[in-house]
C-alpha cells in the first residue's frame, strides 16, 4: 500500500464520519423528508461515498466517529455542510442545535468557540449562503 493509498483511505474514513454526522442531523427530527434525502445524496456524491456505505450509514449512522480535519477551512466547511442540512426544513430545533454543538466540539473547536460559531451560523444562515459568503460573515466582526 502506498502512501497516498494511505492517506486517501483516512480522508475517506473522516469523509464517512462527517456524512454519518449529516445523517444524524437528518433524521434527529424523524423520517427524512424529499429536501433531506436529496441533501444526503449530494453529500454523499460530494463526500465519495458509496451506495453501499450510503445505506450502512443511513442504518445507524451513530457508529461512525467523527474524525476531524487538520485544518480550519476544511471544519469550517463541515460546519457549513451541517448548516445547509440543518436549514432544508428553514429552521432549526433544540435537539438539532445541541447536536450541531457536539459535533463542532468533536471538530476541535472549544465550547466558548463552537457556542460562538453555532449563534452567529445561526444568524446568518437563516437566509441560505453559499461556503465563501459563510466564511466571510462569520469572520466578519
Amino acid at each position: 500500500m502506498s502512501f497516498t493509498d494511505l492517506f486517501e483511505s483516512g480522508e475517506h474514513k473522516r469523509n464517512i464520519g462527517h456524512f454519518a454526522s449529516i445523517a444524524n442531523m437528518a433524521a434527529v427530527d424523524g423520517e427524512l423528508n424529499a429536501e433531506e434525502e436529496k441533501m444526503l445524496r449530494r453529500f454523499a456524491r460530494k463526500l465519495d461515498i458509496d451506495e453501499s456505505e450510503y445505506e450502512e450509514v443511513l442504518k445507524n449512522p451513530k457508529q461512525f466517529p467523527i474524525n476531524p480535519p487538520n485544518d480550519a477551512d476544511r471544519r469550517l466547511e463541515r460546519m457549513h455542510d451541517l448548516f445547509e442540512m440543518i436549514f432544508a426544513d428553514h429552521e432549526i430545533d433544540e435537539n438539532e442545535r445541541k447536536l450541531v454543538e457536539k459535533y463542532a466540539i468533536g471538530l476541535g473547536y472549544t465550547d466558548a468557540l463552537a457556542a460562538k460559531l453555532i449563534k452567529r451560523s445561526i444568524e446568518i444562515y437563516q437566509g441560505g449562503l453559499d461556503m465563501e459568503d459563510y466564511r466571510y460573515l462569520l469572520n466578519k466582526e
